[in-house]
């Protein structure tokens, strides 16, 4: 990535690097390009292409201070459940050229000529020094000691051919290695082609494969930088005005910036004292010295089990199998031969043994970056989700608008999009329903730290996303000021950060307002109105009795005085209240709102089965209604038919606003190189798990989908997607084990099969720890009596064999 930033002669005698590797010409800017947005605007209802792309997500992992030992968890008997048999790959290689910090920029406020770019090191990343300026210096900078701010650039997109047609000969290679094994799975041989690949260079392209198809791109341009900047007042009475203002700021590709505040707040010290491009390459080096080598690459599904639990240990096996693999390449045997590993480039002279240990906790990976002869501890996020962008707090930000509410509500404007429960819809819901629907918001924060106000923004887009929608942050503006205003307004759907109160009075600016001091928002009356769809008017058609009126209300008759809550949002506002007053925590927060984002969709889903007779928010509905294992559905569940309508009535407005966005046609993208990736297609796991949870069945109905899981879910990758949809906050394994007490005893015998498979498992272990004594005492029993059973059988057998076989022979 770093080849494919932009260089050009330094600023005010910063010192070119050579090493960088920068030989590309490009320039980047605070807004996406004019291009950019003309093909991703959906506002105006124009047609999107669905191209499935590539591109890098950043997980991590956890570091440890105890001795490694080899697991006692895994169970190397059972490769198909007990882990993949293939060397678990770094997300971070040490031989990789991808730098952790790409630039280092300082800027100063000078009296006369304003916000100035004093050095950009390694070299320069825009021709734009004026922008960048102004956004590292925000407004009121001068009167605080203190401040942080978070912005973003944009690649220009003059290069999208080339990388387009890279990602086609990309996937044309993928698609020729597969060709190539099931020929030679069915011993044919292509002419021109060896007839013997070996087994590590099979291992190798498996490996490539599996890389190249997790980097999903999604057709969104280039990859964001991330700038993390920092900005200090020094008081100072020689100088005019008397204060000196100065900031620093980090440029990088990594979404988890929030690791190098320390450093900033150390170097930008130093660089008070010594104003020098020297002091910034020191910076520059010590975080590009930082080792991330044993932090393993994770599948997407175990990315995804990992998000969702709160297991210290989780995946620990795969941090041990790193370092073992790192101890036998720095064996005595090897020390000769490998002198420029990452231990010995920092003077490490230890044993491997006493220099690795096992995670903590597996959530973090705890490394440290020595800056100036200063060792400082860092903790890297493992499982980074989309749109998560730096260290913010979403219980900050629903508390923030919360409690204003909860006190002296006032009612909003009504909107289809946005109010979808009437003039008092909670405002984080309006909030939501907003970014869900692509329009114009600015967060207010007149006299707070331009810090506060990019965290707001940062929450907001995580909020809204779950984890699952993407297409929020390339959008997000954390910061801006009034001199970029004329650029803010050619974004659709853009989510703003400002401090200039100027904006308020100008409603035409925005489509929402959020007052972060006083927790109020506000629906401009400038706002567009919602276009009628066809797909309203349909659904209208065939069911009168839920459709939703004008003002978005749905739900039928009875639920139009709001007595009642037909899109469950009041109790869903309700019981994230409950779970902040009682110390839940963030990432308790955070999965319910996951939860709530993933039943929007599959909602969503089921709207357009039912208005336009199929949907592409759900593939393989075909293979999944053919009941291959014996059972048959796909989707959302619903108690009856009533619950049906009047959900799907309450969410008309907001499911046709959000299908002409952008987060819309990227999670198509999305779901359609998940699928891929899927193991299991025939068998909607989610489906049948909601039918347990939700349905009263008969005994027939229970039996034949434990017996389904049974036959479907086998080796390792097909635990995984169980595991992801049977998450700690839904009660885990907890409906799977209410097989163990069904009335037939092969239904119990096939369940007691599932759990082993889920018990052999590195992640399974965890779910089935956390199983109630009184299932696990049944699968305990019910396993011995087979075993019992089966010795009986065995030993009958024997008995039996014999005089038959001697009455034969007479």
């Amino acid at each position: 990535m770093a080849t494919m930033l932009p260089y050009r002669p330094p600023t005010s005698g910063t010192s070119h690097s050579s090493s960088t590797g920068l030989d590309r010409k490009a320039s980047l800017s605070s807004f996406p390009s004019s291009r950019t947005l003309s093909s991703t605007s959906l506002r105006n209802g124009s047609s999107h292409k669905v191209i499935t792309g590539r591109s890098r997500r950043n997980d991590s992992d956890s570091s440890t201070r105890t001795p490694p030992t080899p697991s006692s968890h895994s169970n190397p008997t059972n490769a198909a459940t007990s882990g993949s048999p293939r060397k678990v790959k770094s997300q971070y290689p040490a031989d990789s050229s991808e730098r952790h910090v790409e630039y280092i920029l300082v800027a100063s406020f000078d009296i006369d000529r304003g916000p100035t770019m004093e050095h950009q090191y390694p070299g320069a990343i825009s021709g734009d020094e004026n922008m960048l300026a102004e956004l590292m210096l925000p407004d009121q900078a001068h009167v605080r000691n203190q401040d942080w701010t978070i912005f973003f650039l944009h690649k220009d997109t003059g290069g999208e051919e080339e990388a387009a047609e890279v990602r086609r000969l990309r996937k044309e290679r993928i698609q020729r290695r597969k060709r190539r094994k099931e020929d030679a799975a069915r011993g044919v041989v292509e002419e021109g082609m060896p007839q013997e690949v070996s087994e590590n260079e099979e291992e190798q392209e498996d490996e490539e494969d599996e890389e190249e198809e997790e980097e999903v791109e999604g057709g969104e341009g280039p990859p964001l930088i991330y700038v993390l900047n920092l900005v200090n007042t020094k008081q100072d009475t020689t100088a005019k005005r008397g204060a000196v203002v100065k900031a620093m700021a980090i440029c990088t590709r990594h979404s988890f910036l929030h690791i190098y505040k320390p450093l900033l707040l150390l170097a930008l010290e130093e660089y008070f004292k010594s104003p020098y491009p020297e002091t910034l390459a020191l910076l520059y080096d010590a975080v590009n010295a930082m080792d991330l080598s044993l932090m393993p690459r994770l599948s997407v599904l175990e990315r995804h089990i990992l998000q969702a639990s709160d297991t210290k240990d989780l995946f620990v096996e795969k941090f041990e199998q790193m370092i073992q693999q790192r101890m036998a390449q720095e064996s005595p045997s090897d020390s000769a031969t490998s002198p420029d590993s990452p231990s010995k480039k920092n003077g490490d002279t230890t044993r491997p043994s006493q220099r690795y240990g096992i995670p903590r906790d597996t959530h973090e990976y705890e490394t440290r970056v020595v800056y100036n002869g200063i060792p400082i501890p860092i903790k890297i996020p493992t499982a980074v989700s989309p749109e998560t962008v730096g260290d913010f707090s979403v219980v900050k930000l629903i508390q923030g608008f919360s409690a204003p509410h909860a006190t002296s509500p006032q009612p909003f404007a009504l909107h289809p999009h946005l109010t979808t429960s009437g003039s008092y819809t909670h405002p984080v819901i309006v909030l939501v329903n907003a970014i869900l629907t692509q329009k114009r918001i600015i967060f207010l924060g007149h006299n707070r730290p331009s810090g506060e106000v990019a965290e707001a923004v940062l929450a907001a887009c995580a909020l809204v996303s779950g984890g699952v929608l993407r297409g929020f942050t390339r959008h997000a503006f954390p910061y801006t000021d009034l001199t970029k205003i004329d650029d803010l307004l050619k974004v659709p759907g853009f989510i703003a950060g400002v401090t200039n109160p100027a904006f308020a009075n100008h409603p035409e600016w925005w489509d929402l307002l959020c007052d972060i001091p006083t927790g109020r928002m506000k629906i401009s009356h400038r706002i567009e109105q919602a276009p009628l769809t066809e797909g309203f008017v349909y659904f209208q058609q065939q069911n009168p009795t839920f459709a939703p009126n004008s003002s978005g209300i749905g739900g039928g008759p009875s639920l139009v005085n709001g007595s009642l809550d037909p899109t469950g949002d009041q109790a869903f506002i309700d019981d994230v209240l409950r779970s902040i007053a009682s110390r839940h925590g963030e990432s308790v927060i955070r999965s319910k709102w996951r939860d709530y984002i993933i039943k929007f969709t599959r909602i969503a889903a089921a709207f357009e089965e039912a208005v336009y007779g199929a949907s592409a928010l759900y593939i393989g509905a075909s293979e999944a209604d053919a009941g291959a294992y014996g059972v048959s559905g796909h989707g959302y569940v619903w108690p009856d038919d009533i619950s049906r309508g009047r959900e799907l009535g309450a969410n008309v407005w907001r499911i046709e606003g959000w299908r002409l966005t952008r987060s819309y046609y990227s999670f198509i993208q999305d779901l359609a190189a998940l699928w891929g990736r899927l193991p299991i297609r025939k068998l909607d796991l989610g489906h049948q798990l909601d039918r347990l949870r939700q349905l009263r069945l008969s005994h027939e109905e229970s039996g034949k989908i434990f017996l389904a899981m049974r036959d479907a879910i086998r080796s390792y990758d097909e635990v995984c997607q169980l595991l992801t949809a049977t998450p700690e906050n839904h009660a885990g394994l907890f409906y799977l084990s209410l097989g163990l007490f069904h009335p037939d005893a092969s239904v119990r015998k096939g369940t007691v099969e599932l759990m082993e498979r889920i018990r052999e498992h590195e992640a399974g272990r965890h779910f089935y720890a956390q199983l109630g004594r009184f299932a696990k005492c049944a699968f305990l029993r019910i396993r011995k009596e087979d075993e019992t059973r089966g010795k009986r059988d065995t030993d009958t057998d024997t008995i039996d064999t014999r005089p038959r076989t001697a009455w034969r022979r007479s």
